[in-house]
């Protein structure tokens, strides 16, 4: 059974490399697409052998480094994590290259823009397949660098060149926890084999909180969140696939593979306020945002506070299902919305929408349907994830605080949800006069229903699959079970009547509230803030002392001044050309008249 998953995992991993090798850059992006589509299929037989007969298998090669009792070797785990999210990110990066090759048509390096997708994927697979945390860190860097050169795709834009650093400056602050980390486990457990840390349980706080912050940027939990709106400035297949299936959850993903160690009270009281805070935080400034990718882009975040407060609740296989089913929707909403945003000739602006449903109607039902799903609509994808977590929040004798803003963002998540589909479908149409791009193309299309079926089945497929290991509590009253069904129904029933009175009423001053969300809580001014005083007194500091000490002091001028009592002392020439000019002019006259 290992050769098999062994034989499984090089297969797959030789075929996705194979189109970064070719040179055949006609073909790259179909090239890119079957070997994708290919390896879903092959990482299916581990699954489905998994499924079968409950085997699971680590695969350890020759050691990478070794010193003394230390030795850390190549080792790949093919547990349920890992054999249920590789056909998944398979799946949903195989729908979004096929995608990109309908929006990135016109790009003239298309093909290089397939092999960075392609590359972003192995880096993935490296990072949920790794049982070393060696191999981990070179994935995990790898999705940090690969993110860095696709959000900065349109490098002549300031704006993508501004966003690409931001991400790679917050997530440099994130990997400073992860490297503690992995440094701490080197130096206390001697090995950096995940199962065997496993075995040498340890009291000690200070890897969790590495691993925390590590997750906290990665995964733009609060503090640390400015980055993931900015991203948008990317394509917007990048920004599908950053948000479903790689970059984002990759370190919820390193939270729940390494769970075992954040099993501590105070730590994962710290997850439940984080991930609570988090939740609410970027539901609040989704309300406010008028650019559709950004909305789409803080319901990510949202879910991944949602995601966090689960581990908060010790409950990992939870969030790894919400992981899974959020994938599909998510990946599916950013399809929807480059299909739309260039349908209108790159209008981003909700508020300049409107009418999509008749000129687009298969990619607004699916847009549709991958909100309701973000809502956690009864049968969908989310539900079954999202509505647990809730369930499980409601019956945890833990904090209540969280519970309520957690409840609070629940309904939040369905106003901005309803709010794309007010101004994006319904009304009359604002965007200007022009002739809408045919939807029959077959590389737009197939990719978005191709989705909206996974979205349609993967929660009940999944559920099926990953059975809890932790026991949920599941005896509650009606009212409880009911209770995020009925706030989500509340928020959308308000958000519905307050978008059909605002349509209509005359434009009022913005308040304060306003602000506070649409520019994101003024985290990016107070981030700024520190770095621009640094650079000011940095420059005001390095003026003073090259224009006043060196040129002045020290320097040529200094230097002059040094040598003037010199040369007053060994010259009775001074340079007073007047007073010269004029002694010598007396003299010459006086003498004149003398020999006279």
């Amino acid at each position: 059974m290992h050769t098999i998953f062994f034989t499984a995992m090089m297969t797959m991993l030789l075929i996705l490399i194979l189109p970064i090798m070719t040179t055949n850059y006609n073909n790259t992006q179909t090239t890119a697409k079957q070997a994708v589509q290919m390896a879903f299929f092959i990482s299916t037989i581990p699954l489905l052998i998994f499924l079968n007969t409950g085997t699971e298998a680590v695969i350890t090669n020759m050691p990478t480094i070794s010193i003394h009792n230390f030795s850390a070797k190549i080792s790949f785990i093919m547990d349920i994590y890992s054999m249920a999210f590789t056909p998944i990110a398979l799946y949903v990066t195989w729908s979004i290259l096929e995608f990109s090759m309908w929006y990135m048509s016109s790009d003239p390096y298309k093909n290089k823009f397939s092999k960075y997708l392609l590359i972003f994927l192995i880096a993935m697979i490296l990072l949920i397949t790794a049982n070393n945390l060696f191999q981990l860190f070179i994935g995990w860097e790898g999705v940090g660098i690969m993110s860095f050169l696709l959000i900065g795709w349109w490098y002549s834009r300031a704006d993508a060149n501004t966003s690409a650093l931001q991400a790679v400056i917050y997530n440099r602050v994130g990997d400073i926890g992860l490297i503690l980390a992995i440094a701490w486990f080197a130096m206390e457990t001697s090995t950096w084999q995940i199962h065997e840390m496993f075995d040498q349980p340890t009291n000690n706080i200070l890897p969790a909180l590495g691993l925390i912050l590590a997750a906290t940027g990665k995964s733009a939990q609060f503090g640390l969140h400015p980055w993931l709106p900015a991203a948008m400035e990317g394509p917007t297949p990048v920004s599908a696939l950053l948000h479903s299936s790689t970059m984002v959850v990759a370190g919820i993903f390193l939270l729940v593979r390494l769970n075992p160690i954040l099993e501590n009270p105070t730590i994962a009281t710290m997850c439940l306020c984080l991930g609570s805070i988090t939740t609410l935080f970027t539901a609040i400034c989704a309300l406010t945002q008028n650019d559709i990718k950004k909305i789409i882009a803080f319901s990510t975040s949202s879910q991944l506070g949602l995601m966090m407060v689960t581990l908060g609740l010790n409950q990992p296989q939870l969030t790894f299902l919400h992981i899974s089913t959020h994938a599909f929707f998510k990946a599916m909403l950013f399809l929807c919305s480059g299909s739309i945003i260039h349908s209108l000739s790159d209008e981003q602006d909700i508020r300049k929408m409107g009418g999509i449903k008749k000129t687009l109607p298969m990619t607004s039902t699916c847009l549709t349907v991958g909100s309701l799903a973000l809502m956690g609509t009864p049968f969908l994808a989310g539900f079954y994830s999202k509505d647990t977590i809730i369930e499980t929040l409601n019956n945890s004798h833990l904090n209540a605080w969280a519970l309520t803003i957690t409840i609070l963002a629940t309904m939040l998540t369905a106003a901005y949800s309803m709010r794309i589909v007010f101004y994006v479908q319904m009304s009359t149409t604002r965007n200007n006069p022009m002739t809408p791009i045919n939807e029959n193309t077959k590389t737009m299309l197939n990719p978005i229903l191709r989705l909206a079926a996974g979205t349609i089945l993967a929660g009940t497929l999944l559920t099926s699959m990953l059975t809890p290991s932790k026991t949920l509590m599941m005896t509650m009253p009606t009212s409880a079970k009911l209770l995020a069904i009925t706030v989500t129904i509340v928020g959308l029933i308000c958000t519905l009547d307050t978008s059909n009175q605002t349509t209509t009423m005359t434009l009022k001053q913005t308040k304060k509230s306003y602000y506070f969300s649409n520019q994101l809580g003024f985290y990016n001014m107070l981030h700024r803030m520190a770095p621009h005083i640094s650079l000011k007194f940095g420059q005001n500091l390095a003026t003073h002392s090259n224009d006043l000490l060196w040129l002045e002091k020290a320097g040529p001028k200094g230097l002059a001044s040094i040598q003037l009592p010199m040369i007053n002392f060994t010259s009775s020439q001074k340079g007073l050309i007047k007073t010269y000019l004029t002694t010598f002019t007396i003299t010459t006259a006086m003498f004149m008249i003398l020999l006279a």
